[in-house]
């Protein structure tokens, strides 16, 4: 387990979140990823919608298109000035805070849908059990929780923690329904075939 105050994917502290956007970092490709996508054309994203980790924004863009109301947090300054440059230009109307995941509570709201696209996987065990907590402080019941994470299935040992199917199952054991576990890919800017991860969709009860 990795130091709860180091950032599993790049070794850095949790308050220097700007040095992931010194330089455009992989997973951030100027548009949704595609298994997100799918999902808000077939109309599973609905409501209010918070995106945690947002980074540069794709995902709270593509909701706005949609016309839904969309929030992304984000601790790393860089890639929420570039979110706001981006709903500017594209004419959107949608709201990117600093606020760290880890205090989901803080935050005061209610939300319908919350997408996660390469949060989960970051955080050890403490902070993953804290993070699931906070969650269900700001999802309706009924609401519905979609996660992109790195699965072991992924080859090698380079980037973030693996996560299993089991260990998906047992964060959220208690007060959670898990309507889905499938595999599925993360696009990323420097491999074509991406990463090997899972698509969890999970409803809260």
């Amino acid at each position: 387990m990795s130091s709860p105050h180091l950032h599993p994917g790049t070794g850095k502290p949790w308050h220097q979140p700007d040095d992931m956007y010194a330089s455009r970092p992989p997973w951030d490709i100027g548009r949704p990823q595609p298994a997100f996508l799918a999902l808000a054309d077939s109309g599973e994203v609905r409501g209010r919608v918070l995106d945690v980790g947002c980074g540069t924004g794709e995902h709270v863009l593509m909701c706005a298109e949609r016309g839904l109301d969309a929030t992304g947090i984000d601790l790393a300054s860089r890639a929420r000035k570039a979110a706001d440059k981006k709903a500017r230009d594209r004419g959107l109307e949608v709201r990117f805070l600093h606020h760290d995941a880890r205090k989901l509570g803080g935050l005061g709201e209610s939300f319908d849908t919350v997408l996660d696209c390469g949060l989960f996987h970051i955080f050890n065990d403490e902070d993953r059990a804290e993070f699931v907590d906070g969650l269900r402080t700001v999802l309706r019941p009924g609401g519905r929780y979609f996660m992109l994470c790195f699965s072991d299935q992924q080859p090698g040992h380079q980037g973030p923690r693996r996560v299993t199917r089991a260990e998906i199952q047992a964060s959220f054991a208690d007060g959670w329904r898990v309507d889905s576990i499938k595999p599925a890919t993360i696009d990323i800017t420097t491999d074509p075939d991406g990463i090997r991860a899972w698509l969890t969709a999970l409803t809260r009860v």
